[in-house]
């Protein structure tokens, strides 16, 4: 066994490398921060004893360049990488570059990295030691052995998860062009394109077990989390433990996770999934084994009270665990939220920004994991998740109530987020009763995004824009004539009227409200005699974990600005990004509704169609070209207009 290590580089960035600083502080080992330029003030690299700069903003550059991240251990004194979790911590040929240039990796070895990576021989692996799974097949057979299984099928990357490439099909006839854009989003996010296809179980259950493996053969579980709350394959809420086991299913899940660890000689801290029949949980299936921590390995903490990565530094350094599987207990209950640069009203589409106002909750049972401080510049260049609030209560029930609260009193103004369509979401009746499906979000989540602007919100700025416009008094006194009071000569002062737009809605004009109290930080109105208290950074209000940029509105340049465009003319960008497939050129006709172009951010791919059939008139961009929210892309002229200027 050798000793702990001295010094420890963290191959990652955000949230998790925050994480994992703060316990190798705890333990009293240096850490080593590496960033890309986006990154260069990040907080993970002023939280790091020493930083390394890696490269260029692109990950493939940066944080994906394998020679890049071994320089800077080299560089630092390194002994050992931490990779967290996305980028290269499932990479097996990172985890043997770092055993052949002298470090340990902090994590599984090289061959079980590949072997549970590789979905289709990691299935193969488990079933021969007894593990139950899912039907299903594999390239080259993928399209015939998906018709064999029948509708509804998944397709997914081989080499990777977090949903990244995975397509539910419940119409063959689309499977073409489905297993064509999962091939697209797998190379995109893993570098290989290779698929398989599994029978599709409605209504499922998502569980993993948490599994802890040393160098000297000993294994355990620390239980359950449920992970059933997704949006588009993606986890936002994971607890621990979950409603649906009963002790004889924890104990049955527990000892197949723990022999699927055995299968392929797991050392460290991996997480076992099983997809789970709800009507019928004794009846579980192996999904895939990941081989590294989670984003929700902290509500597994909180129950134990075993600190994951503190376990992960001590068996990469050769310590037995100390406990067996009979010490292990679950106390209480911990639920955790994932906070993503996402606009809910907006079709949850990936946003940025820079973060204006920060608020975080933190202590009484509630733990807020996170890569962001005020300034933080949020781009579309990485994953869209910024943070991560946990809490741990006595009960569900308590541990739900907290949770809300504390989503409520998160505030990240200036980058919108989904922390308020989260809170709605623990409040939903089949959530609030334990009665969860993968599926429960996306048939739900027009019901939990308002429909519009309350009108406090345009209260709130028009008390704002009122302020602005007060004068500042000169030696106690103020001149009357400069206050902005609707004052007219032999009539009742008119109210002051602004007119502000919120993306994608109608513009309003609002009166200013009287009796409003407006600081830097804050806005308090009342409204039909209820009193609205907003957090604010200039044009941002936030209240209840929801936030609005609400805008002036220039009716002159927005007229100009829509003869210009042409209206529903033109396809503008969803979201900031990178176009990456353009299908079309000037001069071609298209049909309504037809795939024009393709925009990724943050991972996520967004089909930009045709508007009505037409011709395209304008096409501002190509393959590799970097958008803004809301740039103009193309627009396609009527086709009935285009045969009238013919």
């Amino acid at each position: 066994m050798q000793s702990m290590f001295d010094t420890v580089l963290v191959a990652n960035r955000g949230e998790i490398a925050v994480r994992v600083i703060r316990t190798l502080r705890e333990m009293g080992v240096r850490s080593v921060a590496v960033y890309s330029d986006a990154d260069a003030d990040a907080r993970h690299v002023r939280e790091a004893d020493t930083a390394v700069r890696i490269g260029p903003p692109p990950a493939a550059e940066s944080y994906l360049s394998v020679p890049a991240l071994l320089d800077a251990a080299a560089r630092t004194g390194a002994q050992a990488v931490h990779p967290g979790y996305g980028f290269l911590a499932e990479n097996a040929g990172f985890a043997q570059a770092c055993a052949d240039a002298g470090l340990v990796f902090i994590g599984p070895t090289a061959a079980a990295i590949s072997l549970m990576g590789d979905k289709i021989r990691a299935k193969e692996t488990v079933k021969a030691a007894g593990v139950p799974v899912v039907p299903g097949a594999a390239d080259p057979d993928l399209e015939a052995a998906a018709r064999e299984l029948g509708a509804p099928v998944l397709l997914k990357p081989s080499a990777g998860g977090g949903g990244k490439g995975m397509r539910l099909v419940r119409d063959l006839s689309t499977l073409t062009d489905e297993i064509a854009a999962a091939r697209r989003e797998a190379r995109s996010s893993f570098g290989d394109d290779t698929l398989l296809v599994e029978r599709w179980i409605d209504r499922p259950r998502h569980i993993e077990i948490q599994v802890l493996a040393d160098t000297h053969g000993n294994v355990v579980h620390l239980g359950e989390r449920e992970c059933s709350l997704q949006r588009r394959h993606q986890k936002i809420i994971e607890e621990a433990p979950s409603v649906l086991l009963t002790p004889e299913i924890r104990a049955s899940m527990g000892a197949a996770a723990v022999e699927a660890a055995r299968s392929c000689g797991y050392v460290g801290a991996g997480t076992v999934e099983f997809i789970v029949p709800g009507g019928d949980p004794a009846s579980y299936y192996f999904m895939e084994m990941n081989t590294r921590l989670q984003v929700e390995h902290p509500v597994t903490e909180l129950i134990t009270g075993v600190d994951l990565v503190e376990w992960q530094l001590r068996v990469a350094a050769g310590e037995p665990l100390p406990f067996a599987q009979d010490d292990i207990r679950l106390d209480g209950w911990a639920i955790e939220a994932r906070i993503c640069a996402e606009d809910p009203s907006r079709g949850f589409l990936p946003s940025g920004g820079t973060v204006l106002s920060l608020h975080e909750p933190q202590g009484d049972g509630v733990r807020t994991d996170s890569g962001l401080s005020e300034g933080t510049e949020v781009s579309s260049l990485y994953d869209p998740m910024l943070s991560k609030v946990i809490v741990h209560a006595p009960t569900r029930e308590a541990a739900l109530r907290k949770l809300r609260a504390a989503l409520a009193d998160t505030v990240t103004l200036g980058v919108p987020t989904n922390a308020g369509f989260l809170r709605r979401l623990l409040a939903h009746p089949d959530v609030v009763a334990g009665r969860l499906d993968t599926g429960l979000v996306e048939r739900d989540a027009d019901g939990l995004v308002p429909s519009g602007v309350p009108d406090e919100v345009y209260a709130a700025a028009a008390a704002v824009r009122g302020a602005e416009l007060a004068p500042e008094p000169r030696e106690g006194w103020t001149d009357p004539f400069s206050v902005p009071n609707g004052f007219r000569l032999g009539g009742t002062p008119k109210p002051l009227a602004f007119p502000f737009r919120v993306a994608g809605l109608e513009p309003v004009t609002v009166d200013a409200p009287a009796g409003a109290r407006v600081t830097d930080t804050a806005v308090t109105v009342t409204v039909d005699g209820i009193t609205h208290r907003f957090r604010r950074a200039g044009s941002w209000l936030g209240r209840d974990g929801d936030s609005w940029h609400v805008l002036d509105h220039d009716p002159v340049e927005a007229a100009l600005s829509g003869a210009r465009h042409g209206g529903a003319d033109t396809l503008a960008a969803p979201m900031p990004g990178t176009v990456t497939v353009v299908k079309v050129a000037v001069g071609d006709e298209v049909e309504a509704g037809q795939s024009l172009l393709v925009v990724e951010a943050m991972k996520m791919e967004h089909v930009i169609s045709a508007p009505h059939a037409g011709t395209v008139t304008e096409l501002d961009v190509t393959p590799g070209t970097t958008v803004a929210m809301d740039q103009i892309l193309a627009v396609v002229a009527p086709r009935e207009t285009a045969e009238e200027d013919a």
